[in-house]
């Protein structure tokens, strides 16, 4: 018989003591079973790292107790959820539509004049006061709300956009929400 056959063979010698470990470890047949099919594979996959003269049993036992270990870690960051009852609350938008409407405004800013591009940005997406842009924009405030209404405007017919329809919560949104409320 050749070595390699030899230490297969121990492998399969070791299976019952693998099992009798592993089920005293997860106090499951069936996951006992799942146990020592992963830690034969593992081990068949890692035959050329097994150090003849050694046990094979215990190189068995380790790679089993290790897989146990790792999975017991693994679950312990899991939320049991049979019914989905947590997933169903726990709710994320997807983003692209975000993004899309991100680079689209980005677009439609970089059309506007430098002067209504500023004043809008000052008061719109720093938060400054009416009379703070003015006074960084050295101008007076009606000057600084005179731009203001006037990018607001051009971004509005660059962007097409419908306040009735595309202002507030979009179509998926509003889906959402309504299923959120229903009982």
């Amino acid at each position: 018989m050749s070595v390699e056959n030899s230490l297969k063979q121990q492998m399969l010698n070791a299976i019952p003591h693998l099992r009798a470990f592993a089920i005293s470890l997860s106090g499951s047949v069936d996951k006992a079973d799942d146990l020592v099919q992963s830690t034969l594979l593992k081990g068949l996959s890692n035959f050329d790292k097994f150090q003849p003269g050694t046990s094979m049993q215990a190189w068995l036992f380790t790679i089993l107790r290790n897989d146990f270990l790792t999975q017991t870690r693994r679950r312990k960051r899991e939320v049991e959820d049979p019914e989905g009852s947590w997933a169903e609350k726990v709710a994320v938008m997807p983003d692209q539509g975000a993004r899309l409407d991100f680079t689209d405004m980005l677009k439609a800013l970089s059309k506007l004049p430098v002067d209504q591009r500023e004043a809008l940005l000052l008061v719109g997406a720093e938060g400054l006061s009416y009379e703070d842009a003015a006074r960084i924009c050295g101008t007076n405030i009606g000057t600084i709300k005179s731009r203001i209404n006037r990018a607001r405007n051009r971004l509005s017919e660059i962007l097409k956009l419908d306040a009735d329809r595309d202002l507030g919560p979009d179509k998926l949104v509003k889906a959402a929400l309504f299923m959120h409320a229903s009982p």
